[in-house]
């Protein structure tokens, strides 16, 4: 075992009690605040890509590709930021996460004043990067901060406020940004004339950033001021292991771990698949034919349902076994998907948008059933499962595809996600019973 935190320094508050979790109830206020933010910058790439998708005249498949560099980075980041954790511990860990989102949103300048996509997806892979770094210290670290028996509904609490984020975000988002588009499109633009509208609309993605990292700012300071408050911290020693302990990628070999990786890899990827599609989905004329901003405001109640459910979910998921709900909720949301993709009008709009309150709990159930039991090496069980929501790059991308070949069709392109929540149900039912 090796001890991560600092020796010598100020005074820790908190101490480990029976049953090897921590009592430092004033934590967790900082952990809500970490899910908070990278929910909210999560979700406002689903905003930014109908933007950039009229900016740069693109397809469903070349939109996509925002999803695909900012979800890539988990793939990239996920176990060197387990890695870091395990060096620098939980709150200095974040802080370094922090700084790196900061960067990220202080690179859509030279983006915007180039009016080159390519530059855009560079700056949203280095903003996911410290997305990655503060996610990888975020679950662990909830799940320690109280007794093991109630990690899934602390964890499904904690996710809340992530969805808290990801209500407000889009929501502003669609004001200040889908709100500022021009009378004229880049589609009937040419030479310097494209080039000046590319930089001036998106002005308001760089206003956007601008103000998140200021905010950033703010919590990384508050953060690295009380860096030495956590109790001593616990990390399992890699040193004399063989390349798969190291990278922790021998805990695939356990079946319910890899088989809740995976459901992590196809979730991530199903909710985003939805979350970047809906604004244009809300668009078509068989839907609702709604104009882009109004479409961007409904993406709110996406969101808003799975922030609705977490808070519910926390108190169900007290009373029914975790793996039930999770299949139960699965099922759900490939009814609601059928339902819409074969409805028109309101129906569909709005059955497609109430697959976000079934969202609600997955993430965070899926993860405490798979990272069940794994004790010191938490943290190692976190950088896989962040590896693994690489499936926000794969599928989203899988999907666009589809679309593209059916000739825009998006109903048809649903089938994707759907076909990804089957396989958690069965997730759901396999790890119902304790590990």
């Amino acid at each position: 075992m090796i001890d991560t935190s600092p020796s010598g320094d100020a005074e820790t508050f908190g101490e480990e009690v029976p049953g090897g979790h921590v009592d430092a109830p004033e934590l967790r206020y900082f952990v809500f605040a970490l899910f908070f933010i990278f929910g909210g910058i999560t979700s406002l790439n689903d905003v930014i890509i109908p933007k950039l998708k009229e900016l740069f005249t693109l397809s469903f498949t070349e939109a996509m590709l925002v999803q695909f560099c900012f979800f890539t980075a988990y793939a990239v980041i996920g176990i060197p930021g387990a890695m870091l954790v395990r060096k620098l511990g939980y709150m200095r860990g974040a802080v370094v996460g922090l700084v790196v989102m900061i960067a990220g949103c202080l690179a859509f300048i030279p983006a915007s004043q180039t009016a080159y996509y390519p530059l855009f997806l560079a700056a949203y892979f280095v903003l996911a990067a410290g997305v990655v770094i503060v996610q990888v210290v975020s679950n662990p670290l909830i799940s320690l901060l109280g007794p093991r028996k109630t990690a899934s509904s602390r964890l499904t609490f904690a996710q809340a406020f992530n969805s808290l984020g990801t209500t407000l975000f889009p929501i502003a988002g669609s004001v200040l940004i889908l709100g500022s588009l021009a009378n004229v499109s880049a589609g009937e633009l040419t030479g310097a004339a494209l080039d000046t509208y590319r930089r001036q609309e998106s002005q308001a993605i760089v206003h956007g950033y601008l103000g998140i990292a200021a905010a950033l700012a703010l919590v990384a300071l508050a953060v690295w001021m009380f860096r030495n408050r956590l109790p001593v911290e616990k990390h399992e020693a890699h040193a004399s292991k063989g390349m798969l302990e190291r990278f922790g990628l021998d805990l695939l070999a356990r079946l319910r771990f890899g088989y809740g990786a995976l459901c992590i890899f196809l979730y991530v990827g199903a909710e985003v698949t939805i979350g970047s599609l809906i604004v244009n989905y809300l668009m078509q004329d068989h839907v609702m034919a709604l104009p882009e901003a109004s479409a961007g405001k409904l993406l709110g109640f996406y969101w808003g349902g799975a922030m609705v459910g977490r808070f519910l979910g926390s108190a169900v998921l007290r009373l029914v076994s975790p793996g039930k709900v999770l299949a139960f909720n699965a099922c759900a949301a490939i009814v609601l998907i059928a339902v819409s993709t074969t409805g028109t009008g309101p129906l569909a709009g709005y059955t497609l948008l109430a697959v976000g309150l079934m969202n609600s709990i997955m993430f965070p159930t899926i993860f405490s059933l798979a990272c069940e039991k794994l004790g010191t090496r938490a943290a190692d069980g976190s950088g896989i499962i962040n590896v693994a929501i690489c499936g926000g790059a794969v599928i989203p991308v899988l999907t666009g595809a589809l679309a593209d070949a059916t000739g825009g069709n998006l109903s048809i392109a649903f089938i994707i996600p759907a076909l990804c929540y089957a396989v958690i149900a069965g997730f759901g039912l396999y790890a119902r019973r304790p590990a």
